[in-house]
């Protein structure tokens, strides 16, 4: 199949859960922005609880009317100090922060213009450390509900597209599948996180890579 996502920042762990069943990634590059939504904003868990970390935005009383591939990033704001020290003091003493960390933070320090840039830039990053190999493709024009016949030629071959458009959201972190995939798509097993007691779903899939590093792949069914 083919699955049909927008770009987030620093994905929930069940989307990934997804591209497991996957033979090709469909990235919406022609929508408009949407705000409080995870393409600017990812969970985590700290010692206070779930915490969200937002990549600040140029005119963002104005974004949504703005391609999302054209969507500029605030570097007015000192969001990368604040987001890489939030990560830290979370995951600092996790089993495999050290191991993914420097990975990371070249991407930050990177400083690319757009926020499409830097979601896609950690997406392909996040799917080297899952051992997870796609092909990657980019929307050619926006589609309420995608046709097969607006795919890029190079996925034309029969694979159907499953539309994944904002599946995942920040107040509902996951939804009941669809009527027409296996009940246990999309679903993350439990695993031991930094902080608990009790598992918190939902959350960024670092949360996860932190935590169990190259054994992480368990986890999504």
């Amino acid at each position: 199949m083919i699955l049909l996502t927008e770009l987030h920042y620093h994905p929930p762990a069940a989307l990934f859960a997804e591209l497991l069943r996957a033979d090709s990634i469909l990235l919406e590059a022609h929508e408009h922005y949407r705000k409080q939504t995870f393409r600017n904003r990812c969970l985590i868990r700290t010692a206070q609880g779930v915490q969200p970390l937002t990549v600040p935005v140029i005119d963002g009383n104005r974004a949504e009317k703005v391609s999302v591939s054209e969507i500029e990033i605030d570097y007015r704001q000192n969001w990368i100090h604040r987001h890489w020290r939030t990560l830290q003091t979370a995951y600092g003493n996790s089993p495999y922060f050290e191991f993914y960390a420097d990975y990371l933070h070249d991407i930050y320090v990177s400083k690319p213009a757009l926020l499409f840039d830097l979601n896609q830039q950690f997406l392909r990053l996040l799917l080297r450390c899952f051992r997870i190999t796609l092909p990657l493709h980019l929307t050619t024009e926006y589609h309420a509900h995608y046709p097969a016949t607006s795919c890029p030629p190079a996925l034309l071959p029969s694979y159907p597209i499953i539309d994944r458009r904002d599946w995942l959201t920040p107040k509902a972190a996951t939804k009941m599948p669809e009527p027409d995939t296996p009940a246990d798509s999309g679903l993350v097993r439990p695993y031991p996180q930094v902080f608990g007691p009790g598992f918190e779903p939902g959350l960024s899939v670092l949360d996860l890579l932190f935590s169990q590093g190259p054994a992480a792949g368990r986890y999504l069914q």
